[in-house]
């Protein structure tokens, strides 16, 4: 699979971008377990072009993350335009438009999923941000703005037509959220229309090997996203690549192991805010790993973990919870 100058071996996962999740640290971690490529957190082209200093942060990649993608929002067509130049002088590999946010902040506001109520605004933002940067352009998005509205085989043929390297689509309307099943029968029927030809990726709900392992196989898709799913638990990317290459599951990796993960996650946190903060910013990696579920009597242990504020403190619960799951 090839998106602009890229090659990517057979079977393809990447990172999803996510708001306060996939920040420097977390997609070297990421790729450091198999991610082919990683996506910035995206970023608000308005800021963009304001200047804004944290917003401009977040454009901050280094080599060992490569391929990465920097992915923008917004709904204006100049704002748009300037910001995509910007980021091109940042040097990432992709430069990705942000059409499916959901988030009332983002979509209620015409941004994000919200252009899926505007498409001729869409395509026009889209051919202008091709027309303005050297950098393979793709987007993201989703089947539609609600259930009645299911509209992505006949977008992603206009997208298509605007100039873009490949598409992203997450398996839900705007309207759904996250909640409920991710639909990938609409994934499919774009992958498989005859009047396509650039690489599809297909996104929403790929939370273990064997899914991964279905959505390639049923649906044809060239890559998959993996989003929530990685979320206190990195080490997805190893368990599904070794799936996809051997078929069987990977060697059982052992909860030391792991927590041992979740601390690297937060001394790297720490380090690149400050020990306050860095444990805040983790916090949500936490919140949603799957590790701690099934340990007996762990709502106190979850809810001190959850207030404290200092490492030594932190890692100390760790050291406790290591302990409560031996004997569990």
């Amino acid at each position: 699979m090839k998106i602009g100058s890229l090659n990517f071996d057979k079977y393809p996962i990447f990172l999803a971008p996510m708001e306060d999740v996939t920040d420097p640290a977390f997609r070297l971690m990421c790729k450091r377990f198999g991610a082919d490529m990683v996506y910035t957190e995206f970023v608000s082209s308005d800021a963009l072009i304001r200047a804004v200093n944290k917003t401009k942060q977040k454009l901050t990649i280094c080599e060992e993350e490569r391929p990465v993608a920097i992915q923008i929002y917004g709904k204006e067509t100049d704002a748009m335009t300037e910001a995509a130049r910007i980021v091109e002088e940042a040097q990432p590999d992709i430069l990705d438009l942000n059409f499916g946010c959901p988030v009332k902040k983002v979509a209620g506001k015409g941004a994000g999923a919200g252009m899926l109520q505007n498409i001729p605004k869409m395509l026009e933002i889209t051919r202008s941000v091709v027309d303005a940067v050297k950098l393979p352009v793709t987007v993201k998005t989703r089947l539609g703005w609600d259930m009645e509205h299911k509209i992505i085989v006949d977008l992603a043929e206009q997208l298509q037509d605007c100039g873009i390297a490949a598409l992203a689509i997450h398996g839900r309307t705007r309207s759904q959220m996250y909640t409920g099943e991710a639909d990938w029968t609409l994934i499919g029927e774009v992958k498989n229309n005859p009047r396509m030809h650039i690489p599809i990726i297909g996104n929403g709900d790929v939370t273990s090997p064997q899914r991964a392992k279905e959505c390639f196989d049923r649906y044809g898709v060239d890559a998959i996203m993996v989003g929530r799913g990685s979320i206190g638990r990195p080490w997805i990317f190893k368990e599904m690549k070794h799936f996809l290459k051997t078929g069987e599951e990977l060697p059982f990796l052992s909860f030391e192991w792991k927590m041992q993960i979740m601390k690297e996650q937060v001394l790297s946190s720490v380090e690149r805010l400050d020990e306050r903060r860095g444990i805040i910013h983790i916090r949500r990696h936490l919140a949603a790993t799957p590790l701690f579920k099934g340990i007996p009597n762990f709502r106190e242990t979850r809810i001190a973990m959850l207030r404290t504020e200092s490492v030594e403190e932190l890692f100390r619960i760790f050291d406790e919870i290591v302990e409560m799951e031996r004997v569990s």
